[in-house]
């Protein structure tokens, strides 16, 4: 684990603004907009992160990218300790104003790195609580109490603000979504001009497709089970499944399953790079997640596309998706009721076709666009920066 040397040949800006956040791809996928808006505020922006494959992206914002290797999927204090150490010695080269940390390990090493520099304006932006969140026992309770004691405390100071996806993450941590240190926003956002509705495919068969990370968290067996039950009953409905399983992530789903589980209806098609073209030729966008979601991006960008939604009743997911609204809601880790609800939209093109524009809406008029929430965010900067 080490870091890349910061340049001494820094020009001085007039504020920097500095994100926090574990992998280069997370940040190219869900936050450069985030960067362009910082910009466009006349900020000099950098982004630390593990770098891979995305630094030409985020670079071509204007941005600058540092390299700190820490491994996410770490549970190791010391391991985490001595990133934070290399963090703060970067954020003290660099001269932070504002520290922006990006999901909880970004806040975990993040924040104690900003602590360690002396740096009072911290952003702890929360994506999901992930397995903490999605625990529903004594072990998840105690692991919300402890990082709710954390968050709260030892890396908290006058000068932190808390961005939420939903407000369960922010009543989680025993913060209440409308106090001023508080900003719940949509997500990441989505570009409603990139991602614009297109006709519906035919019926029958109902095309259903899961567009998320290979990981059992995301109940992508749960959709493969609800799928294989429909046509048990005679339902035409077939599901695609694009994405890859995630190395890094101790919740992978391995590749031996995937392919194992495409046929009967069932298929795998592994990562897209055309998310538009995939909706165009589906109905429905399915996530069956466990839970421990942010505002899950594969739900807007689908809504934005006009297409029906049929997702778990757990936080970030019913933060977008309102029952017989904008989809269907159902239970998590229940294949059966899943099942239901596909086998409901398979007869029904008319609810289906109402759903899709409905979703669509919501995300035009709801906050979930990538505009309004940039704007969001502007305001939390600008608070930090007028203090």
């Amino acid at each position: 684990m080490d870091s890349a040397p910061v340049p001494d040949n820094l020009p001085s800006p007039m504020r920097r603004l500095v994100f926090v956040v574990t992998e280069d791809w997370f940040f190219a996928s869900h936050f450069l907009p985030m960067a362009r808006a910082a910009i466009g505020m006349g900020l000099s922006v950098a982004v630390v992160t593990r770098v891979r494959d995305h630094r030409a992206a985020i670079e071509a914002t204007g941005a600058q990218v540092v390299a700190l290797e820490a491994e996410r999927a770490s549970l190791n204090p010391m391991a985490a300790g001595y990133a934070a150490g290399q963090l703060a010695g970067i954020l003290k080269a660099l001269k932070a104003d504002i520290v922006h940390c990006i999901a909880l390990r970004g806040i975990l090493v993040g924040g104690t790195a900003a602590a360690m520099a002396g740096i009072p304006a911290r952003v702890y932006a929360l994506t999901g609580l992930g397995l903490v969140g999605a625990r529903t026992d004594r072990i998840g309770s105690a692991a919300r109490l402890a990082l709710r004691t954390l968050i709260r405390g030892p890396l908290a100071s006058r000068g932190t603000r808390f961005l939420f996806e939903n407000p369960d993450d922010a009543r989680a941590l025993g913060l209440d979504p409308l106090e001023q240190s508080v900003t719940v926003v949509g997500g990441a956002g989505v570009d409603p001009v990139r991602f614009a509705p297109s006709p519906l495919p035919t019926l029958p068969p109902l095309r259903v497709a899961v567009v998320a990370r290979m990981l059992w968290s995301k109940g992508i067996d749960v959709a493969v089970e609800a799928a294989r039950l429909a046509r048990a009953q005679g339902a035409p409905v077939e599901l695609a499944l694009y994405g890859a399983p995630d190395p890094s992530n101790r919740r992978s789903i391995a590749e031996a399953a995937l392919r194992d589980w495409s046929r009967d209806g069932v298929a795998w098609h592994g990562p897209t790079e055309d998310v538009s073209a995939v909706w165009a030729g589906h109905h429905v966008a399915c996530l069956p997640s466990r839970g421990g979601e942010g505002l899950p991006r594969t739900l807007l960008e689908a809504a934005a596309c006009g297409r029906a939604l049929v997702a778990s009743d757990v936080p970030g997911c019913r933060s977008l998706v309102r029952d017989g609204v904008e989809g269907l809601l159902v239970p998590p880790d229940d294949a059966p009721a899943l099942s239901r609800a596909l086998v409901r939209l398979s007869g029904d093109p008319a609810l289906l076709a109402a759903l899709g524009a409905a979703a669509r809406t919501r995300i035009e008029t709801g906050g979930f666009t990538e505009a309004a929430v940039t704007d969001g965010v502007r305001a939390v900067w600008r608070d930090l920066l007028d203090a």
